[in-house]
């Protein structure tokens, strides 16, 4: 496939590495001349100039591109971007800070195909480090909503419990199960839970801790399985 990148600071060339390490083919909008040496040091195809304008987006090669990444630090310029590729019939990515968060729920999220947090991924993926290997986030689904893979242990109140006797809240659902020597795959009401068996779970940030005290069985505060 063939993306196009706007920004090629840490997000955005991180993005590109991992797309071309993947085979596909990358072009990076920079309007900032050093980072644009940079990108181009490191073996991307460069456009230098304005991300939000369309002569600079149709030299990048927007019209004959699959999906533009628009992932700048400036969301201007980043919905600029997103708005003029859907013109062109492309998918779009809108980067955004996480400062920005509820208002571009409200305004930009239905005019984009997806937006996406680096703070927030990041955030994820540091606190997976910390809590090791009972609880970890997978996903944010929305804007209250994540996706977490939790681990059953000795300890857990639903330990012998078949998966249709788990009495989670109301704003949680078992999404996959896995014995702890076998994949992940659909829930089955008659499947048991045993210490190391794995659920993934899709849940309100709200009731994440008291999914994980009744899934793992750890006493810690609610904040350490949900957002933070």
């Amino acid at each position: 496939m063939r993306f196009v990148i706007i920004g090629s600071g840490r997000v955005g060339l991180r993005t590109a590495r991992v797309l071309r390490d993947e085979g596909h083919e990358v072009t990076l909008v920079e309007i900032d001349d050093d980072r644009a040496e940079r990108a181009r040091e490191a073996g991307f195809e460069i456009v230098e100039g304005d991300g939000s304008r369309e002569d600079v987006l149709e030299r990048a090669g927007v019209g004959d591109a699959d999906a533009l990444g628009a992932l700048t630090s400036d969301l201007n310029v980043n919905f600029a971007a997103c708005s003029i590729a859907k013109h062109h019939g492309l998918r779009t990515v809108l980067r955004v800070d996480e400062d920005y968060r509820e208002e571009v729920y409200q305004k930009y999220a239905d005019q984009v195909d997806q937006v996406v947090y680096p703070e927030r991924l990041g955030a994820i993926g540091a606190k997976n480090a910390l809590l090791g290997g009972s609880v970890r986030a997978i996903a944010d689904i929305a804007q209250n909503l994540q996706v977490v893979l939790m681990t059953v242990s000795d300890d857990s109140p639903m330990h012998g419990y078949s998966i249709e006797e788990v009495a989670l809240p109301a704003h949680a659902r078992v999404i996959a199960f896995g014995k702890a020597d076998q994949p992940m795959g659909i829930p089955m009401t008659d499947d048991s839970l045993e210490t190391g068996d794995r659920l993934a779970i899709l849940a309100d940030f709200e009731v994440l801790g008291e999914v994980r005290q009744l899934i793992v069985g750890e006493s810690g505060v609610a904040a350490a399985a949900g957002g933070a």
